[in-house]
């Protein structure tokens, strides 16, 4: 199925919101993923959530991508789900390798807190104004982030 950017609602409904707010789109199989400014993430989730033709209200995932060696190294990704109408999403934000941060979803989503701490302790992302930013998996002593691309395949000795 492919879909139409030009005519994709909820780009359409959110580049009237907030035109400076996507920078680039995306279709492959089927799937729409908006790469948006980290400045302006938590005003585009509130605004899918609440919007009524968009209806996102629920947030299915976050995770990271580490692009090593190349800058912006890092790409939080957050997977949105509505139900009426039914549609997915992909929201994307790059993020500088040195001291990547970005605001914290958990305002807009709570489910956002462990995905959070999970891509915080396997990627070193740290989510501003997240309530509860430690380690999910790794022990609290655990040196580095293990999903980074230049973390050591042995560890740090």
């Amino acid at each position: 199925m492919a879909i139409d950017l030009d005519h994709f609602s909820p780009l359409e409904k959110l580049r009237s919101f907030a035109p400076d707010a996507v920078e680039d789109a995306q279709t492959f199989r089927g799937e729409v993923t908006l790469w948006i400014r980290a400045a302006s993430l938590i005003r585009v989730c509130e605004f899918l959530r609440d919007d009524p033709a968009t209806n996102f209200k629920y947030l299915s995932d976050v995770t990271a991508v580490d692009h090593y060696p190349v800058e912006p190294r890092f790409e939080t990704v957050y997977h949105l789900l509505s139900l009426e109408p039914y549609c997915r999403l992909r929201l994307k934000v790059r993020l500088p390798g040195e001291d990547p941060r970005v605001a914290s979803a958990v305002p807009v989503w709570p489910g956002a807190n462990a995905f959070e701490r999970e891509v915080f302790d396997l990627f070193g992302i740290r989510f501003e104004g997240h309530p509860n930013l430690t380690r999910l998996l790794l022990p609290e002593d655990w040196e580095g982030h293990p999903l980074r691309k230049d973390y050591p395949t042995e560890g740090f000795r």
